[in-house]
């Protein structure tokens, strides 16, 4: 079912109309101050009620002294609290001005015709009217989508309704309700979704009258992809309503619930590991390993295996598939034992051809290995804080002809995550003596590549948080201290690279939020006050990108002229980094097009996650997907 422009389809992306309803209280003023809360707070749609009371209660009804008197005070109130319709026209264009849906309940035909004037995209039907066919069938004449609450009915009734607008093939969804105000915990009965779902094929959500948050979230975890919550300014207000309405801070509360909750559920498919787990598994898990050194050609028996952590080899599920195979090359003992063991692997070209100038990641204990395979024009050390404290003597001992940078760590000794931006002065104090050691390090390195002048060092600068992301308003502050940070760390010709991030960095095995660098425009206001370049991690790039609805084409585009190194590797959602080119779904055709506009003193390197196992086979795939088209 589509209203204007939002897709209700399931729970994974709900629908949430701040019911206003007659909480205005007959005032213009409190009406607009309502939408301006709902629009401020994420709601998708506000809705409000219509009444002519003439079309709509029976003479004696409406005669002072023979009514009934529950229904006198229904009444009056609605008497007290009517806004004009000239109101109601404004109403709706302001609500569109603020990117809301508007919507409307009609009680009466001749609302259905004034609603009609102000070409509302659907219709609310209230539980009162569920068995209303008359109403119904005047509101169908304008072939709209309607949401019908169900309170007050019974299943034969719903059926009923459910049945004539099917025969009138009119698109339409129920929402489970109790008119009760507020529900009672006891009556709210949230399983009943699921037999809406089940018993009526169409979409199904949930419209609270309960107090507080919690049974709402529920219904949204039982199938509601459509939620209806009445919002007020102040819950002491006269009428009937408020006592079972949120105030405003309770549904922006809810919305992130909401959010967080869609986040949660998944789509129900194939289980996936996340990237997180990934990390997880890749220290935790266990791996087939070389209990003996195995020459090539040699067959596997069970004897010459073992199983060990980290699981970074092939899974002990394994040894049966394995046994009995010849391996391609020899293992080393105590090594973990790869598919690429048994199989041909991915040989990489001794230089390959890009404009852009070509480099591999490489770690201390493989550098010289893979410099024998391949001569790019530079490489870029990944460094762990043990890496700092070795004598690079031990490792480099040829005479490489490339230039070289260096990817500083992000966690040092004792648990330490680099936050060059923290507010915590002496956690801050910290970062920069680790940052400053990294930049010592970097400069002795010069000595095995003579060639390089101010090499390259790319940073994870730090502002994450641990529960939520930062309002926009402050990050500002953390850049500011992010440069003070910078003037106390003595960079001795080096080139300090910031990296642009993702919304959901990795610590720890578990997930955090980022907080800067990942706005194009923070960012370049960053480079300009700093006088700094950054390096432009595609894989990055794309998840924000991806969680903050930005075209990263044109982000890609926007950076340009601010970046001095790239790191490329496919993603995909918003926490799927590093993945192989062309396996995600970053539009590497167009992203290309733009990095090879601007190539002269620019250099990447394929930044595949675990690219390095099996001889550095993930980087040589990459390069051979990306030769000739940077």
């Amino acid at each position: 079912m589509i209203i204007s422009n939002f897709t209700i389809r399931d729970n994974r992306n709900v629908f949430i109309i701040a019911e206003i309803g007659m909480n205005h209280n007959g005032s213009y003023a409190n009406a607009i101050t309502l939408i301006d809360h709902a629009a401020d707070i994420g709601a998708h749609c506000v809705k409000f009620q219509m009444r002519h009371l003439d079309q709509l209660y029976s003479k004696d009804a409406l005669n002072g002294t023979a009514g009934d008197l529950s229904t006198q005070y229904t009444l009056n109130l609605l008497r007290k609290f009517e806004l004009s319709f000239g109101d109601f026209k404004k109403i709706a264009r302001y609500s569109r001005k603020k990117g809301l849906i508007f919507m409307c309940t009609p009680w009466d035909k001749k609302s259905v015709d004034k609603l009609e004037e102000i070409n509302v995209p659907a219709y609310k039907i209230a539980s009162a009217d569920l068995t209303n066919l008359d109403l119904i069938d005047y509101v169908a004449s304008t072939k709209k989508p309607m949401i019908l609450s169900t309170g007050m009915s019974n299943e034969k009734e719903i059926g009923i309704t459910s049945k004539y607008l099917k025969s009138k093939n009119i698109e339409h969804s129920f929402l489970h309700t109790n008119s009760t105000y507020p529900t009672p915990t006891k009556d709210i009965n949230l399983n009943y979704i699921q037999r809406l779902i089940s018993t009526h094929k169409v979409p199904v959500g949930y419209s609270g009258h309960e107090r507080g948050i919690s049974a709402t979230l529920y219904a949204v975890a039982m199938g509601a992809c459509i939620i209806e919550r009445h919002i007020t300014l102040d819950k002491s207000m006269e009428g009937p309503d408020h006592t079972a309405s949120l105030d405003v801070e309770e549904f922006k509360e809810l919305i992130k619930s909401v959010k967080e909750l869609e986040s949660m559920l998944g789509d129900g498919n194939k289980r996936r590991i996340s990237q997180g787990e990934l990390i997880n598994r890749e220290n935790l898990s266990k791996s087939i390993f070389a209990k003996e050194n195995i020459a090539e050609g040699k067959v596997l028996k069970k004897s010459m295996i073992e199983i060990k952590s980290p699981g970074h080899g092939l899974s002990p599920q394994n040894i049966s598939k394995i046994v009995g195979k010849k391996v391609t090359k020899k293992i080393i003992k105590g090594k973990a034992i790869f598919k690429s063991d048994l199989t041909k692997t991915c040989k990489p070209k001794k230089i390959y051809n890009f404009k852009l100038d070509w480099a591999i990641p490489v770690r201390l204990h493989d550098v010289k290995n893979l410099l024998e395979m391949v001569s790019p024009k530079l490489i870029e050390f990944h460094m762990s804080y043990d890496d700092l404290n070795e004598s690079f003597d031990n490792f480099i001992n040829i005479e490489p002809k490339c230039g070289y940078a260096v990817h500083a760590p992000e966690l040092f000794e004792n648990d330490h995550l680099l936050d060059l931006c923290s507010e915590n002065k002496s956690y801050r104090s910290q970062s920069i003596k680790n940052l400053q050691k990294v930049v010592d390090k970097t400069v002795l390195l010069n000595k095995y590549f003579p060639t390089t002048q101010n090499p390259m060092i790319i940073i994870n600068c730090g502002g994450f948080s641990k529960n939520e992301f930062y309002d926009k308003k402050v990050r500002n502050k953390y850049y500011n201290i992010l440069l003070e940070s910078f003037k106390k760390i003595n960079s001795k010709n080096t080139l300090l690279l910031p990296q642009n991030m993702a919304p959901f960095p990795w610590h720890f095995g578990g997930q955090r939020y980022q907080n800067l660098f990942m706005d194009a425009d923070e960012i370049i206001k960053f480079c300009k006050t700093s006088e700094l370049y950054i390096c432009h991690d595609l894989s990055h790039s794309h998840m924000a990108c991806n969680y903050f609805k930005w075209d990263h084409i044109k982000y890609t585009s926007k950076l340009l002229p601010f970046v001095k190194h790239y790191h490329i590797a496919d993603a995909s959602g918003v926490d799927g980094e590093g993945i192989q080119i062309g396996e995600g779904t970053v539009d590497f055709i167009k992203v290309l097009k733009v990095i090879k506009k601007s190539y002269k003193g620019r250099s990447f390197i394929p930044e595949i996650w675990q690219g390095h196992k099996n001889n550095g086979e993930g980087f040589w795939k990459a390069l051979r997907k990306l030769e000739g088209k940077i």
